[in-house]
C-alpha cells in the first residue's frame, strides 16, 4: 500500500465514526507525543539491547499510532503531508550539506 491510500484508509476510518470534530490540532498534538512516548516505552529498560527486536510487533503498532495522528493533524491544517516533509529534507540539506555532515553526528550548528 502506497502512503496516500493509507492517509485515505485513516482519514475515512475517522470519518465514519464523526471523530474529526475531536480532532483539534492541540489535542492532535499531543496524541502525537504521548504515542511517540509509547513507542519510547518499547525501549524502556532494554540496557544495550538497542533493537529489542522481541518488541518490534508493538514498535510497529506504536509508529503507525504516530503516524496516524500525524495524518490527522496534517489534514486538520490543511497540509499536505508528502510535501511538507520534502520541504524539510530540503531545508535539512542545507544545514546539513554532505561534505560536512558524511558521517558526523554533531548539529548543524557546530559543523
Amino acid at each position: 500500500m502506497v502512503f496516500e491510500d493509507a492517509a485515505r484508509k485513516a482519514l475515512a476510518f475517522r470519518d465514519e465514526r464523526d471523530w474529526a470534530q475531536f480532532h483539534n490540532p492541540k489535542d492532535l498534538a499531543i496524541s502525537i507525543s504521548l504515542e511517540a512516548a509509547e513507542l519510547l516505552e518499547t525501549f524502556q529498560w532494554s540496557g544495550t539491547d538497542l533493537e529489542v527486536a522481541k518488541k518490534r510487533e508493538a514498535m510497529v503498532g506504536e509508529l503507525a499510532d504516530v503516524a496516524i495522528y500525524c495524518i490527522f493533524l496534517a489534514s486538520e491544517l490543511g497540509v499536505d503531508l508528502a510535501d511538507a516533509v520534502s520541504a524539510k529534507i530540503d531545508a535539512n540539506a542545507v544545514k546539513y550539506p554532505v561534505d560536512k555532515a558524511y558521517g558526523n553526528s554533531k548539529k548543524y550548528t557546530e559543523l
